[in-house]
């Protein structure tokens, strides 16, 4: 069974209208015919379940609906053919050699995390852009914005409640690192339990520039967030997906130019 969508006829888009009308949102005629009456319905359905509200009945809609047929998307999407001098073009002042050895891993965490389609992939990749413009992770760089004029490195986080901080030395200890430069004791607790880690990335902050992990920290905060990323990507809000990673907009030109950049680029690759 395929993706279906508004505009879609035959038998699958009836099964579809049956699914839905056993489960209370009704398509209105069962005709057959992906009208705004199922379209409706799908986004009702969508909404309820917690699922992105698009309107379109692809893997999640349909799985969530019990179909057991595999489904096949609307548009293939192959994260095998994204090669390193394809991502290159997306980072111009990266080596590709950095490329090469951290692009594997991105694409395995993200494989893992199911967030290989076309537009969670670009948000990796865009995300990486403004966060660490040479494709490898990195630890934050002291500014004006973490380090007060006479105080020691970090001392403006040390106390940051929102980021779980409790005094000196937290603000050094838990800067930001990786790809998605991961910041606060907060997130190295939370999302070092997510990936498997326990209270390592506590014990051991440094961790969080491992290529692998770094990998995987990047996949599980995008994943935590995948709704509401998709929701701001789908209404064309650049600006606002952005923010639901960074808590403002630190990067926002680079990271819009590798966005659209890429969906110009990752067209022919499907």
């Amino acid at each position: 069974m395929k993706t279906l969508r508004n505009g879609d006829k035959g038998a699958d888009v009836e099964r579809l209208q049956r699914k839905l009308e056993k489960k209370g949102f009704s398509p209105g005629d069962i005709d057959g015919v992906f009208g705004l009456g199922t379209d409706a319905a799908v986004r009702a359905f969508q909404a309820s379940e917690g699922l992105l509200v698009d309107g379109v009945a692809g893997k999640r809609t349909l799985g969530a609906l019990k179909f057991r047929a595999k489904v096949q998307p609307l548009e293939e999407f192959d994260l095998d053919a994204v090669s390193p001098a394809l991502v290159s073009q997306l980072f111009p002042g990266a080596p590709i050699g950095n490329i090469k050895v951290n692009l594997p891993e991105i694409k395995v965490a993200l494989t893992a995390s199911d967030l290989d389609d076309k537009p969670m992939t670009l948000m990796a990749l865009a995300t990486i852009r403004a966060e660490s413009a040479g494709f490898v992770p990195i630890s934050e760089f002291r500014s004006r914005f973490n380090t007060s004029p006479n105080g020691h490195p970090f001392d403006l986080y040390d106390n940051r409640q929102n980021l779980g901080n409790t005094g000196k030395p937290d603000g050094e200890r838990y800067k930001g690192r990786g790809f998605i430069q991961l910041t606060g004791r907060f997130n190295y607790a939370f999302f070092g339990k997510r990936i498997g880690l326990g209270n390592q990335l506590i014990d051991n902050p440094d961790l969080a520039n491992s290529p692998e992990i770094a990998a995987q920290l990047l996949a599980a905060f995008l994943k935590e967030k995948e709704l509401k990323i998709k929701q701001e990507l789908l209404e064309g809000d650049l600006r606002a997906a952005r923010r639901l990673v960074n808590g403002g907009s630190h990067g926002l030109d680079a990271f819009k130019e590798c966005y659209q950049q890429g969906e110009r680029l990752f067209g022919a690759v499907a």
